[in-house]
């Protein structure tokens, strides 16, 4: 698999910028992940959603991103919230004991403005 096996669209809102996600985060493409993202931190303010509906593929290096990623929004006092997460991603942040160190979005309809939980 090459980068180009994940496909990203950015969307900015009034109060959060939203990254859809498609395809497939592993060793290969977390790389443009983390640099898409942290490039939104830099550039823009609010909570940065990452929409997973098309994420097809997650692997340990893709999962590692994403708690990494957090933490690199919580160090600027801003949110990386998690959406339409699907039920087989979800199992694999409890078996890994990674669910407690993501925002997952409480309610997948409503932007980030809305109720949301860090998953414990």
């Amino acid at each position: 698999m090459d980068g180009a096996d994940l496909q990203m669209s950015v969307a900015q809102g009034d109060t959060d910028t939203v990254v859809s996600l498609s395809g497939d985060l592993d060793l290969s493409t977390a790389e443009r992940l983390s640099e898409a993202v942290n490039d939104q931190l830099r550039t823009t303010h609010g909570a940065i959603v990452l929409d997973l509906a098309g994420l097809r593929f997650c692997d340990s290096m893709g999962l590692s991103t994403l708690v990494i990623l957090s933490r690199a929004a919580r160090a600027q006092q801003r949110f990386l919230l998690l959406r339409n997460p699907s039920p087989f991603f979800v199992q694999m942040l409890d078996i890994t004991g990674m669910r407690e160190r993501l925002y997952i979005a409480a309610d997948s309809n409503h932007s980030t403005g809305a109720a949301h939980t860090e998953q414990q």
